[in-house]
């Protein structure tokens, strides 16, 4: 998957206010199609890591319980203009995404 994450990123001070959203499907295995009336796959973000000036400060473990394109916000101390921030995800069929900005 490509072009699946958003992110703004803002410093005050030290802290860094971080939201991101992520297009992705988010399914848990258990709904039924409509039409056909089978179980829809599961398809679902299992990890997410966030990375500044290369050292992690978030990493988050997801499941099927998190909602279709799912909305993100951290903050974390120690931040300072011009860091990179590079956000990444997995999901349960081996898929992922990263993007990598400058902290302003």
């Amino acid at each position: 998957m490509a072009n699946t994450i958003k992110v703004r990123a803002k410093i005050k001070g030290d802290v860094a206010s971080v939201k991101t959203l992520i297009s992705h499907p988010m399914e848990t295995g258990v709904r039924k199609d409509k039409k056909t009336g089978e179980k829809i796959p599961a398809h679902f973000i299992q990890e997410v890591n966030c990375e500044s000036a290369g050292k992690s400060v978030l990493n988050a473990q997801w499941n099927g319980s998190i909602s279709k394109n799912p909305f993100l916000s951290f903050a974390f101390k120690g931040a300072k203009s011009g860091d990179s921030l590079k956000i990444s995800w997995v999901d349960n069929k081996g898929e992922s995404d990263s993007i990598e900005t400058t902290l302003k």
